[in-house]
């Protein structure tokens, strides 16, 4: 297969970053690369282009991580409140994803950040106070306080309820009923054969 050498133009996940000079498949720089711009082939026009790209790339990760560090600042005096449905119990119907977290980061203090970001080891099924590790850029770590309330009022227990007698009885019987009177038996089948004769 016949490999050609470009240079990236855009971040490419799983190839290279902008600038980035890497061997690729002949057919995926000419079908792929070339027409969405991504990449420009290797001469000696577009090495000097080569240095702009280096430059402008080092710019935009310079600024990325001042925005992520100043936002890391800001994230430890947050906490996030998530409001989920529970049963009366207070066990959720569900669970807390990294997505719900990130929705409500974005509603309550109109902050967009990926849920890839958010690193959480299971789904939170537990209503309570945690802290949630953010991965918000590979230099940049911080902490959120994520608050788990119930939605459904948990119903405190009544007089009234604990005063009613457990039910024992068996099935189709009913204790505090009156007993009606019993019918007379039947005779037996062989008296019956003795009257007719």
């Amino acid at each position: 297969m016949a490999k050609t050498e470009v240079i990236l133009t855009h971040n490419i996940v799983g190839l290279g970053g902008e600038s980035d000079q890497v061997k690729v498949a002949a057919g995926y720089a000419r079908n792929f690369l070339f027409p969405q711009r991504l990449a420009v082939p290797v001469n000696t026009a577009n090495k000097r282009q080569l240095e702009s790209l280096k430059q402008k790339r080092a710019e935009r990760e310079a600024h990325e991580f001042n925005t992520m560090t100043e936002l890391a600042k800001g994230f430890t005096k947050l906490i996030c409140v998530i409001k989920v449905k529970t049963g009366e119990d207070g066990k959720l119907f569900g669970a807390v994803t990294a997505g719900m977290i990130a929705d409500e980061l974005k509603h309550q203090f109109d902050i967009a950040l990926d849920k890839k970001k958010i690193r959480l080891e299971a789904p939170i099924k537990t209503l309570g106070e945690q802290e949630i590790e953010l991965h918000l850029h590979a230099e940049v770590k911080s902490t959120l306080k994520v608050r788990v309330e119930s939605t459904t009022p948990i119903a405190a227990p009544t007089a009234g309820a604990a005063e009613e007698k457990p039910h024992t009885e068996k099935r189709g019987r009913r204790t505090d009923a009156p007993v009606a009177e019993a019918k007379p038996a039947k005779a037996p089948k062989a008296e019956k054969k003795a009257k007719a004769e």
